[in-house]
């Protein structure tokens, strides 16, 4: 029941609104558009549907200009994104996913900050073959993308001890129970037949409606003290709290979100805040609830403006607490203490439950390829063979080779250094602390490099690191090629937006454990400029720091960022 004391906002609907309200429940033109072979691109309208299914329509950005003087249309390919549940994949399906990104990919996956898969460059008379071949896996693409709860993040190994395994499976129960019910996907990709009389709107989708949701909406289950999803970062956080050595249950975090526009204050980064706590077997009903909160009261005039962040800053924290009660008929109990200590991966072999060994091995970017001199995919593709584990993608774009037996141990240290796949710590912690989006050549958004990039200016930072002798000394570093936040640079202790080519802004002093954002240090500098201010800053961490301190905290203390209410700890917001 929507509480007439608080409204939605004014004004007439998006066009994105209008494209929903018409698609006949995500259906759209997208069967017949994706027969036509005239073009390799598709209409607006069915881009914007396509979302909910897995996927974006984007081009080849390098080749663009050129193309446009041979008077041809852009090099159109699409990105294929999976849902995959706190990143958990058997070697069967890596194998898949392998196999599919050599056939009709090109050639490479990008693990990504969701603990997701994405395949990039698809044509489009290939993707109907690729979803095939995924859901053969049992695996899906379902509300990857698109203005529904995307793909649920959890604790990175969930075999690390029990209490990681029970949150790990109420993560996946929610993926699965949030989706929308619309069987548009099974009817377009898996040749499901209609079903004649299909029911009015409210049965179809009882939770979303016909509309969806105004925005995007983003799930995360943390266990302290690791804050490896970035909790804080989503629209929904669960906090798990353990006690006695059992899982009690949740802490309830709302509002977060890392996207923002260029010069537009009415945007911005925020952390979710904690509201209170729930038992594990009231996740699901709480999250359902909050959810039909920002389908109801949601901006869909202004997209920009639709996040949950913004309903809960328009209609106040406090009276989103007292309608989600409303709704559920029942309280939530006050919060429970918490300590987060980090929010980065920790890598090299570690041993959990039943014996079973894991292995974190850093992939810078997230990009899994054969590069010259590293044959990345072709190591892991020969451990797939081989393993009787699991793969366990991680927050920060790394990957856990997990549950490895005793007896399997041996065989897979062997495929590793035959391939020279490490843990990364020949490289410094600052690589092995770094994020990047995928950005050019095929994000539509970017306005400036990211995953091509940040490897090399952290090459350069990496000299000033060393001379001061900051190298094993973890500072966590992310940078977007736009400022939509895909790799979270406002949680980053130094992180970068891109404001235009070889152009970004950079942000100083989020917090290391992920609750604090950063705040804007310098404006639409270049290579030169970041270095030089790096070359102050470093040296100047190196010899004043205190005994543990971490370069965010530092950056605050010495004054080279103030401390102001927006780069506040949240635990001053609970």
């Amino acid at each position: 029941m929507v509480n007439n004391s608080l409204k939605a906002p004014l004004g007439p609907p998006s066009d994105v609104e209008e494209i929903k309200e018409r698609s006949d429940y995500l259906r759209g033109t997208l069967k017949e558009v994706m027969l036509d072979r005239l073009s390799a691109g598709i209409p607006d309208d069915d881009n914007r549907l396509m979302k909910h299914h897995g996927s974006y329509l984007q081009d080849d950005r390098d080749l663009r200009n050129e193309r446009q003087k041979q008077k041809l249309e852009p090099a159109y390919q699409f990105m294929l994104r999976v849902r995959l549940p706190g990143g958990v994949a058997t070697p069967e399906q890596w194998l898949v996913m392998d196999d599919l990104s050599e056939k009709y990919g090109n050639g490479t996956l990008k693990l990504t900050t969701r603990q997701t898969f994405q395949i990039h460059g698809i044509l489009k008379w290939n993707m109907k073959s690729t979803i095939q071949g995924i859901n053969q896996a049992l695996m899906d693409t379902i509300a990857a993308c698109g203005d529904v709860n995307r793909n649920v993040m959890s604790t990175s190994n969930p075999h690390q001890s029990q209490i990681h395994a029970e949150v790990y499976e109420w993560g996946k129960k929610l993926s699965d129970d949030l989706l929308p019910r619309t069987r548009a996907y099974h009817e377009i990709w898996l040749d499901e037949e209609r079903v004649a009389g299909t029911p009015d709107g409210e049965e179809i989708e009882p939770m979303y409606g016909p509309l969806y949701l105004p925005r995007k909406f983003k799930i995360g289950m943390a266990i302290p003290p690791e804050n490896d999803v970035d909790v804080f970062s989503q629209d929904l956080g669960y906090i798990a709290i353990v006690e006695e050595g059992k899982l009690i249950g949740f802490n309830v975090a709302i509002g977060g979100g890392m996207g923002m526009t260029h010069g537009d204050t009415s945007t911005y980064p925020q952390l979710a805040k904690v509201i209170g706590f729930c038992k594990p077997e009231q996740v699901y009903d709480v999250a359902e609830k909050i959810i039909t909160i920002q389908r109801d009261y949601g901006n869909r005039s202004v997209r920009k403006n639709a996040r949950f962040k913004y309903t809960v800053d328009r209609l106040g924290l406090e009276n989103v607490k007292v309608e989600l009660e409303n709704r559920l008929s029942w309280n939530l109990e006050k919060a429970k203490p918490f300590k987060f200590d980090h929010n980065g991966d920790r890598y090299g072999w570690v041993k959990g439950l039943q014996g079973k060994w894991h292995f974190t091995l850093f992939v810078q970017g997230g990009r899994i390829a054969d590069f010259e001199g590293y044959s990345l995919k072709t190591g892991l593709r020969e451990i797939a063979k081989v393993h009787t584990g699991d793969f366990r993608l991680t927050a920060n774009q790394n990957l856990i080779i997990g549950s490895v037996s005793a007896q399997k141990k041996k065989k897979i240290t062997e495929l590793l250094e035959k391939y020279g796949l490490t843990d990364g710590k020949h490289h410094s912690a600052l690589r092995r602390s770094s994020i990047a989006c995928v950005s050019l050549p095929t994000c539509g958004l970017a306005m400036a490099e990211a995953e091509r990039y940040l490897p090399v200016l952290i090459d350069k930072i990496e000299k000033i690191v060393d001379e001061n002798g900051l190298r094993d000394k973890e500072i966590t570093i992310r940078m977007t090629g736009c400022p939509n936040g895909c790799a979270r640079h406002a949680l980053g202790e130094i992180g970068f937006i891109g404001k235009a080519p070889g152009k970004y802004n950079m942000y100083l002093g989020a917090a290391f454990d992920g609750s604090r954002l950063s705040k804007m240090y310098r404006e639409n500098i270049g290579e030169e400029e970041i270095l030089s201010e790096l070359r102050t800053i470093l040296p100047r961490y190196a010899k004043e720091r205190e005994a543990g301190e971490h370069f965010g905290d530092f950056v605050i203390r010495a004054g080279i960022i103030n401390a102001t209410t927006d780069g506040t700890n949240f635990h001053e917001n609970v």
